[in-house]
């Protein structure tokens, strides 16, 4: 019960962060193709301290088991795929449940969405193979250690502004490496994903833990008070163009998610900080296909 608690209240601080920071890919590509490429690399580089959480699991005997998988071309078109979602979403899976703790109910149908995608991929049930690869431990630790000190002093020679955002997506990975300890499938793409399962194969064994229940709601609680208190709750309500909008991108969303074997969430904070050729490859086709979602978007409009 006290390792839940603290799992809670780790989560809490995450949504919390992710609300403040503003936390979103779709936020990052858009700003990088008007010539800022911090915040993108931000994100991007948000899970580095994860090492923090390696040696302290190694220090108390349970070291952290997490498998890299070599890249293929399902990972690619799993990023692309979900990278075209979150363009038509604006905004990717965590900065969704931030709008919706901010009071944007359209979002719920992007929720929706993301678990038709889900159901779709498990009904569909293609041939992936995933072939597991062997990483050095020492090495991985290392080079997040080194990119760690780098990234603390590019931070503390910037302004107020730089050195928040960058210790606001530290922060996020540090407390998402603790909270791996707990639980591997905390992210809510993780949640979603084992949800869509139970349903469409009526598996009983598929149903996540009501433990992850708690961090998935806590997580949009920490949004919550930080948009209370941020001032920027603001109650929207749905209209039809929108529900049909939200519902072919969290579509998009859901599908690419599960052929990429995790959306930007599991993607940022697990398999980039563990140097996974799938991971690499997966956000390589997010960034892709944002930017394309976004081209094409702006020629819509114009």
């Amino acid at each position: 019960m006290m390792l839940l608690l603290v799992a809670v209240i780790l989560v809490c601080f995450i949504g919390y962060l992710a609300q403040t920071t503003g936390l979103c890919m779709v936020r990052g590509v858009s700003e990088s193709m008007k010539g800022n490429y911090e915040f993108l690399i931000a994100i991007l580089l948000s899970g580095v301290l994860s090492w923090v959480a390696i040696v302290v699991s190694n220090v108390y005997g349970t070291p952290i088991d997490i498998p890299a998988y070599s890249a293929n071309w399902w990972f690619a078109l799993g990023g692309i795929v979900f990278g075209l979602g979150t363009a038509l979403n604006q905004g990717c899976g965590v900065s969704t449940l931030s709008k919706l703790s901010r009071g944007d109910l359209t979002m719920l149908i992007t929720i929706l969405g993301w678990l038709l995608g889900w159901s779709i991929l498990s009904y569909w049930q293609p041939t992936i193979e995933l072939i597991e690869i062997f990483h050095n431990e020492r090495i991985v630790t290392g080079s997040l250690i080194v990119l760690s000190v780098v990234i603390v002093i590019w931070a503390m020679l910037g302004d107020s502004k730089r050195k928040r955002l960058w210790f606001s997506m530290l922060g996020i990975g540090l407390l998402a490496g603790f909270l791996f300890l707990y639980e591997r499938h905390w992210t809510p793409s993780g949640l979603l994903h084992h949800v869509s399962d139970a349903l469409l194969h009526n598996n009983k064994q598929s149903w996540p833990s009501l433990e992850r229940y708690f961090l998935f709601f806590a997580l949009i609680a920490g949004m919550l008070i930080a948009a209370w208190h941020t001032k920027k709750f603001e109650l929207k309500p749905i209209s039809m163009k929108a529900f049909i909008t939200h519902l072919i991108a969290g579509t998009l969303m859901g599908l690419g998610a599960a052929l990429a074997m995790g959306g930007n969430d599991s993607q940022l904070l697990i398999s980039l900080p563990i140097f996974s050729p799938a991971g690499f490859v997966a956000v390589l086709g997010m960034l892709v296909g944002i930017r394309t979602g976004l081209f094409i978007h702006k020629l819509m409009k114009a």
